[in-house]
C-alpha cells in the first residue's frame, strides 16, 4: 500500500489544525481554573446538564452529550459530587440506571462560569473569524464530523445548536 503523503498545502491546513487542537483546550482550562476553579470538560457536564430538564440527565446521556466514555464521565461526576455541583441517583423508570442532576450550587457554578467562558471561546475563535469564515469553519467541521461519525449518531447533538 502505498501512502498518501500530504502535499505542501495539505500539511500546512494540517500543522494549523493540529496547533489549534493542542492550544485550545489550554487556554480554556486556564481561564475556567482560575475563574471558576474547575475544567473545561467538567464546565461541558455542567452545561449539558443545565440545559436538560429539570437539569437532569442518565449518565448514559450525559455520556453521548459529552463524547465522553463511561468510564471518563462516572469518574468526573464523582469530583463534580464531593463539591456539591451534581448529585447521583437511581433513575426512576429504570432501576439499574443512574441518572445525574445538577444542584443548586452546580447552576450557580454554571452561571458564575458561562460569562468568562463565553470570552475566552469569542476572543480566541469567533471574533478571530469573519462571518463568512465562520459559516465555513461549520460547514468544513461538519464534514470532518462526518468522517469522525459516519453513522451520524451523534449528529442530533450538534445540529441542536443550529
Amino acid at each position: 500500500m502505498d501512502t498518501r503523503w500530504l502535499d505542501k498545502e495539505q500539511k500546512a491546513a494540517w500543522v494549523r489544525l493540529a496547533a489549534v487542537l493542542e492550544l485550545l483546550p489550554g487556554a480554556l482550562d486556564s481561564q475556567l481554573r482560575r475563574d471558576a476553579q474547575i475544567t473545561h470538560f467538567d464546565y461541558f457536564v455542567l452545561a449539558m446538564l443545565s440545559e436538560a430538564p429539570h437539569r437532569t440527565l442518565r449518565m448514559t446521556a450525559l455520556a453521548e452529550l459529552t463524547t465522553a466514555t463511561l468510564a471518563r464521565l462516572s469518574h468526573v461526576v464523582q469530583r463534580l459530587e464531593s463539591r456539591g455541583l451534581v448529585e447521583r441517583f437511581p433513575c426512576p423508570e429504570d432501576k439499574r440506571a443512574t441518572n445525574a442532576r445538577l444542584t443548586e450550587a452546580g447552576w450557580a457554578k454554571v452561571q458564575q462560569a458561562a460569562p468568562g467562558h463565553v470570552d475566552t471561546v469569542r476572543e480566541n475563535v469567533i471574533d478571530a473569524l469573519t462571518p463568512e469564515q465562520l459559516a465555513q469553519l461549520t460547514g468544513i467541521l461538519d464534514a470532518v464530523l462526518h468522517r469522525l461519525d459516519p453513522s451520524r449518531a451523534r449528529t442530533a447533538i450538534y445540529e441542536r445548536y443550529d
